[in-house]
């Protein structure tokens, strides 16, 4: 069924303190959700926030969290369920992202450990915890799960977060064919698959070929509208669902010609990310 607001409901986005998660909360709080749960492990640039979103009416719950610790998850969400209650909607923002060098290459062999924690098990260790409570409920409820293009295709120069994002795409898309086949209908999850967006956080990396580095607002603005109406699976642009069609059918040696051709494999060339 369609959502057509949050209004009334509880809205919990990971990764809240700035871009896309900073701009999931401001929408939720703009529809009048009854409460916005910010988690982030900036706390600085959370509590900005949090004060920020407050300035504009909403009501505001902020939790320092390292979504790359189980035990951590745990804990917030505890103090959530104690503080707020049931989750309605969970945006699953929180990620990161290491590349520019070739596997072999990886000097901080952590990034690989970081980058699946956070990308790829972060995800389900955080929806386990809201996710029983929705299914056992009968009003409507969301998951959104922000993957990346990176989980569609290979990638030179982040091999370790594409496989971060191939995890996360495979499991959301797996756990909403669960909830389909189980006939929990009123439980939609939305996977978003953009490719490289000006977040900071793919600061170098190169559009390709009819790909521009993609707008925050834009891919904001089309995963919060799919989330409501519950569509399955989102990819952005065009050319990424192009991309994915063509790696499906044509040998190997063809799909890496073109990729390489299109600029696709090349993209992380320059790469340098967010400034510390």
């Amino acid at each position: 069924m369609k959502l057509d607001t949050v209004a009334g409901k509880k809205v919990l986005v990971t990764g809240a303190a700035m871009g896309l998660g900073k701009l999931f909360a401001e929408r939720a709080v703009r529809e009048g959700a009854a409460a916005v749960v910010l988690w982030d492990i900036n706390e600085l640039a959370l509590k900005e926030t949090a004060a920020e979103l407050t300035g504009l009416g909403g009501t505001i719950h902020h939790f320092v969290v390292d979504v790359s610790a189980p035990d951590a998850i745990a804990e917030a969400a505890e103090s959530v369920r104690a503080e707020v209650g049931a989750i309605d909607i969970l945006v699953n923002n929180a990620g990161i992202v290491r590349g520019n060098s070739y596997f072999w290459d990886t000097e901080n062999r952590g990034d690989i450990e970081k980058t699946m924690a956070i990308n790829a098990h972060a995800p389900m260790y955080v929806t386990l915890e809201f996710l029983p409570a929705m299914v056992a409920g009968s009003a409507e409820a969301r998951v959104l799960t922000i993957a990346s293009s990176a989980g569609l295709v290979s990638n030179p120069r982040m091999s370790v977060y594409a496989a971060s994002k191939w995890a996360a795409l495979g499991w959301s898309d797996s756990v909403r064919i669960e909830l389909e086949q189980a006939g929990h209908e009123h439980v939609r999850v939305t996977t978003v698959c953009p490719t490289y967006i000006n977040t900071g956080m793919f600061d170098g990396a190169k559009g390709f070929l009819f790909t521009p580095i993609l707008e925050q607002d834009e891919v904001v603005d089309t995963s919060w509208r799919a989330m409501k109406n519950g569509t399955p699976l989102v990819i952005l642009p065009w050319t990424s669902r192009l991309n994915k069609a063509l790696s499906g059918i044509l040998p190997i040696k063809l799909r890496d010609l073109f990729l390489n051709t299109v600029g696709v494999y090349h993209s992380m060339d320059e790469f340098t990310g967010r400034k510390k």
